[in-house]
């Protein structure tokens, strides 16, 4: 109907356009009406720009605010979600990179190097070529029977419901075209992760969406239908999200259509609400157990677990209860506090959790200190958007990366922050039809993989300039961050990396003993 509508308008406008060049006089109002007429029709025609087929005529104040550099632009860019600001050049350099539009910049770095917090590498004068083969790592334990290998870069945990069907679809076309992976988020495997046949890594929340029951607890037999599909190559059962940790999900009834809530399993109506907790387990233990059912189920497909770092000692709990039972997964999820979304309190997002680098240099440790870290991958998830933060956080202990919000920029985000209201002006969170129509997907899903394909060759060609043979020999000494003393150390120095098997000793090292002598394997 929308569409009839529109195709309707377009005809009454050059009707009404003919009419006033046979009848009227060319004054310069009726000029004035014509190119309006002109300018609006191509506008919601167009398939390149979102804000113009949603908004023709007045979209293009958006363009003439953005082309007045800087200071209008800046203000635009940097104001973010929760105050964190998603730097100017960063997500400039995703549009470009969407768009393989030419990222260089005239003048040199848009950054300020004298500022603390500014981050670099250092570069060797016998750079090296990295092989594309080292873009992809393989993720499967001892007791994986499909092994899945892995592009470095995947897209993050996003939910049908979350964003609208498009927005999915066009993420999962990309995928498929970029050859990698599509994080489901926690509202299920919709049809629209499926259509596009990118590699799907189905997410369980709290609720087991998607395959669960009344009670909210796991119907085995439909995730044992639904893990066979060839595209699903892995499951991450989410424990806690960063910008919600402990607070079960949040989609706003007027965002819960008819469509979402079949494959939910939910009212309509209603606001679906997720748990905090996931009913199939509340010890590590019972964690691992569900780890073994699921690959069981799943044919041994991967099964990892994503969580935000919390309680030290209760993460250091899941380990023991590895050492104690054998059962490993195949992959943990590191993700980090600034990780955004609209479906979080606004003070469970600000004062609650990790930030990523803490988080992810403490798993990192906690896996070292056992043992265990040669068996289970570690995937960062956390504002990801660039090579140089790949770099960063595989020198911090990461073996893969996810990215949301980058890939959200890709599609065409313009961090308009009206995520949970439904209206979001480019169509990529809401289940609108009027706004959701003016991201086309034919259009959007190859600005998708354009972006994916420039960062994982920007990550490439920055480990090769610094010298690197291979990517597993990044780390912490490669990364500098200036001080407030107006020095850059390296990140060897300012945090501490545990020796393989230090945590197995008589002497555990004095920033884990508080926490390794209160983690119990059989409860949190």
């Amino acid at each position: 109907m929308g569409r009839l509508i529109i195709f309707g308008f377009i005809l009454l406008s050059f009707f009404i356009a003919i009419v006033m060049i046979i009848w009227l006089p060319l004054t310069f109002i009726t000029l004035v009406g014509l190119a309006i007429i002109i300018v609006g029709s191509y506008d919601l025609l167009q398939t390149k720009h979102t804000i113009l087929r949603n908004f023709p005529i007045a979209g293009h104040l958006r363009y003439i605010f953005e082309s007045i550099r800087p200071e209008i632009q800046q203000y635009f860019i940097m104001t973010n979600t929760n105050g964190r600001p998603f730097n100017r050049e960063t997500r400039t350099i995703v549009y470009q990179r969407a768009k393989k539009v030419l990222d260089t910049l005239p003048f040199g770095t848009q950054r300020n190097i004298d500022q603390a917090g500014y981050e670099s590498i250092r570069h060797s004068l016998a750079p090296t070529h990295i092989s594309e083969e080292e873009s992809r790592v393989l993720v499967g334990g001892a007791d994986c029977k499909q092994s899945y290998s892995a592009s470095r870069l995947n897209i993050s945990a996003m939910s049908f419901g979350a964003l609208s069907q498009n927005a999915v679809l066009a993420l999962n076309k990309g995928a498929k075209l970029g050859n990698f992976a599509h994080n489901t988020g926690e509202g299920g495997l919709s049809p629209y992760h499926l259509a596009g046949g990118g590699d799907i890594i189905w997410q369980l929340g709290t609720a087991n969406f998607g395959a669960r029951k009344q009670d909210g607890t796991l119907d085995e037999e439909l995730f044992r239908q639904k893990a066979a599909n060839p595209t699903v190559k892995m499951i991450e059962i989410k424990i806690s999200q960063g910008a919600k940790p402990s607070h079960g999900g949040i989609l706003p009834a007027v965002k819960v259509t008819p469509e979402i809530a079949k494959i939910r399993g939910v009212n309509m109506g209603e606001d679906c609400m997720s748990p905090p907790t996931n009913p199939e387990f509340s010890t590590p233990k019972e964690l691992l157990q569900f780890v073994t059912k699921l690959r069981n189920l799943s044919g041994g497909k991967p099964v990892g677990f994503k969580l935000c770092i919390g309680v030290r000692s209760e993460f250091l709990g899941i380990c023991k209860a590895m050492l104690e039972t054998n059962v490993l997964p195949d992959f943990i999820t590191v993700d980090g506090a600034e990780g955004g979304t609209g479906a979080a309190p606004m003070e469970f997002s600000d004062y609650l959790g990790e930030m990523l680098e803490d988080g992810l240099v403490f798993v990192r440790n906690a896996l070292v200190g056992c043992g265990l870290r040669d068996k289970i991958r570690i995937i960062a998830s956390g504002k990801v958007a660039t090579g140089f933060d790949m770099i960063h956080k595989l020198a911090l202990g990461a073996d893969m990366c996810n990215s949301a919000r980058g890939m959200m920029f890709a599609l065409g985000c313009i961090q308009s922050l009206q995520c949970n209201k439904n209206t979001c002006p480019t169509g990529v969170t809401s289940q609108n039809p009027r706004l959701m129509r003016g991201l086309v997907v034919k259009d959007k899903y190859v600005r998708v993989a354009n972006f994916h394909q420039a960062t994982v060759t920007s990550f490439l060609e920055l480990a090769g300039a610094m010298g690197i043979k291979h990517l597993d020999n990044i780390c912490p000494h490669h990364i500098y961050k200036r001080n407030q003393r107006d020095q850059s150390v390296s990140y060897d120095q300012i945090h501490l990396f545990l020796e393989e098997g230090d945590l197995l000793t008589d002497e555990v090292p004095l920033e884990f003993k508080k926490y390794w002598e209160n983690a119990n394997a059989d409860h949190f």
